[in-house]
């Protein structure tokens, strides 16, 4: 559960994106509850992705940010780990290769000489540029906040359609940075609003403006949060593709609207600290705790004996057939994450 399987990889190898989110969720624990044990647990990660550095383990990704927050940005701000740390600034250092500096995105996938990949970047990577801001903080060296900026600039002016929806990807000429098209992977088509790409916008957005106070960045995520809200169900649980309506019987994705209830807290914060529109962030508080509410009430599994994911009905990737229908890391970590956000208000976030 906590390490996906990968064909021709030993079972519980520190592969792919998502391994982080089972050490953020012990780290979230351990603030928590005040439980050494989980502190111990989390900490003992942080070899692992120092491993996966030294082996370059699926490192041509723009996930680094996800992988290395979680484990070792948090092992570094929590438990003062010079490990965590020197791995975390590592990871910040193999992300900036991937900053193409004419189109000013940073890729998301693939080697950069691949033609088919190369200018790509995806909505998902707003939640990956806390790292960078994180390494310029620990480091004093701009560069790393500035390639972070940018990119997030680039991904508002394109990926934000006019609607307040989202593309999940879009193209930008590498050599030229000319913005080329909006495109999908992981939804129903081109020009539909994947849920989880929404998800991400709104939460990585709020989290730009955390670390810029560029205004333009919170008018992003709440345009997106808005969209989001007039086009959920109910019960607040998205289809799987927003695009697609509010039928009940529609596949859901749980993960999207956890992430979603995160992020509509950061949102709320940061409209608190800035004092602007009270009434809105009071909306956007509102909103995530009925989400939360609701994926506890109708979502939530009850643990047995047997290892359990914490949300059921959640969606990878249906156009793959990867992970419908099923609970997954990301899922319970950012309703573990939003849980947590309203039991402690001065939790120390990974982003």
């Amino acid at each position: 559960y906590a390490l996906r399987r990968r064909p021709g990889r030993p079972d519980g190898t520190n592969s792919d994106w998502t391994t982080s989110f089972w050490p953020g969720q012990l780290w979230l624990a351990a603030q928590v509850t005040g439980d050494a044990a989980y502190r111990a647990e989390a900490l003992a990660h942080v070899a692992s992705y120092t491993e996966r550095l030294d082996r370059e383990v699926d490192l041509e990704t723009h996930d680094l940010g996800f992988l290395f927050s979680l484990s070792c940005v948090n092992a570094a701000r929590l438990a003062g780990s010079a490990e965590g740390r020197l791995a975390a600034l590592r990871a910040a250092d193999h992300l900036m290769v991937r900053f193409l500096p004419v189109a000013g995105i940073i890729q998301a996938w693939g080697r950069l000489d691949d033609p088919e990949l190369r200018g790509r970047t995806i909505v998902d990577s707003l939640m990956n540029t806390p790292l960078l801001y994180w390494a310029t903080e620990t480091t004093g060296d701009p560069r790393y906040a500035e390639a972070a900026t940018v990119h997030a600039g680039h991904v508002r002016d394109q990926i934000v359609r006019e609607d307040g929806t989202t593309f999940h990807t879009f193209y930008w000429d590498a050599e030229t940075g000319v913005p080329l098209r909006g495109a999908t992977a992981q939804g129903s088509g081109d020009d539909t609003c994947w849920a989880r790409g929404q998800a991400w916008a709104i939460y990585g957005f709020a989290l730009v403006h955390r670390h810029t106070d560029d205004a333009t960045m919170l008018d992003a995520s709440r345009r997106c949060a808005d969209r989001f809200l007039e086009m959920l169900p109910e019960d607040m649980v998205p289809a799987w593709d927003l695009a697609l309506g509010t039928d009940p019987t529609l596949l859901r994705d749980t993960s999207a609207a956890a992430i979603t209830a995160s992020g509509l807290l950061e949102l709320a914060d940061a409209l608190e600290r800035t004092g602007d529109r009270l009434d809105a962030a009071a909306r956007y508080r509102a909103a995530a705790v009925a989400m939360l509410e609701s994926l506890a009430a109708h979502y939530a599994l009850v643990p047995g004996s047997q290892p359990a994911p914490l949300l059921r009905e959640a969606v990878y990737d249906l156009p793959r057939g990867v992970g419908v229908d099923e609970g997954n890391l990301w899922g319970d970590y950012y309703y573990l994450e939003a849980l947590a956000r309203l039991h402690a208000p001065d939790l120390v976030s990974a982003w």
